[in-house]
């Protein structure tokens, strides 16, 4: 547990070298969040007006064809949003894995470039986000067990295929297929058990809510309202902060991870060796 908590750590102070020097690579996930909460509000809004989530009330029974529909076309245009900034993320972050200096005109053109192929992905993740949803719903527990284990295996399977969509002049099911079959040559399936950057931003998360609700806790004791206010505003900030900086990594992270993976060995402030070892096949 304990060597696995400082490779992981190891792991995130080598993405969080790129990152110093882009900071600016922190406004792609932010843009995605963004986006992705207008999304909600455009398809919630208009699904309680057309009546589409009537059914909802009595656990999902009868549900109106609408709100299929609806769904589908939710989870398209979310997975849209946020595979076009992951793109603009990855683009910029190779950019400097490879020794330049990106800007973030140069992540929006690489990923405007790619609208064609990310459209698609985001299509098969949304058919695949549905399947999974419909199992989880129609088989019990059962389901929910089954569901968990198949959203594993695509979680892990489609690791890498933003990074390969950027790299590459490929369709999204090639690099579907190229991101399993990098995951399966170079670390086998123990990636989510190794992995190690949602544990250690876990505790970090977990850290500042007790420490954020300390705060307001102490402000609430004083009976200012401003006070109050102010910590509950400064909590927030750092937490969206953190989410930004997780966001921000994992993409620096994975893009160094599929220049591994393809062949090209240590990139700047990443140790092949290290990569290697932190994914390794369990024995």
């Amino acid at each position: 547990m304990f060597q696995r908590f400082s490779r992981s750590w190891s792991l995130i102070k080598a993405s969080a070298g790129v990152l110093s020097k882009d900071k600016e690579l922190l406004v792609f996930p932010l843009l995605s969040a963004i986006c992705t909460l207008i999304v909600a509000a455009a398809f919630v809004l208009p699904a309680f007006g057309l009546g589409a989530l009537d059914g909802l009330s009595d656990g999902g029974e009868g549900l109106p064809l609408l709100a299929y529909v609806l769904a589908f076309a939710f989870y398209l245009v979310q997975y849209f949003v946020i595979f076009f900034f992951n793109s603009a993320l990855v683009g910029a972050a190779m950019i400097r894995l490879d020794g330049g200096d990106p800007t973030l005109r140069d992540g929006l053109r690489i990923a405007s470039g790619k609208l064609l192929p990310i459209l698609g992905y985001a299509a098969i993740a949304a058919t695949v986000g549905m399947i999974l949803r419909a199992i989880q719903e129609r088989a019990g527990f059962i389901g929910k067990i089954v569901s968990g284990f198949l959203g594993v295996a695509w979680t892990v399977a489609s690791f890498l295929v933003v990074p390969v969509l950027v790299a590459r002049n490929v369709g999204p099911l090639d690099a579907v297929k190229e991101s399993a079959l990098l995951l399966k040559k170079t670390w086998g399936e123990n990636l989510i058990g190794q992995g190690g950057v949602g544990l250690v931003f876990g505790f970090i998360f977990v850290g500042l809510v007790l420490a954020g609700g300390a705060a307001i806790v102490g402000a609430a004791m004083t009976g200012s309202g401003v006070l109050i206010g102010l910590v509950v505003a400064i909590v927030i900030i750092v937490l969206m902060l953190a989410g930004l900086i997780q966001a921000a990594l994992s993409g620096i992270y994975s893009a160094a991870l599929y220049r591994y993976a393809s062949g090209d060995g240590a990139t700047d402030g990443f140790d092949a060796g290290l990569l290697e070892h932190a994914f390794a096949a369990k024995k």
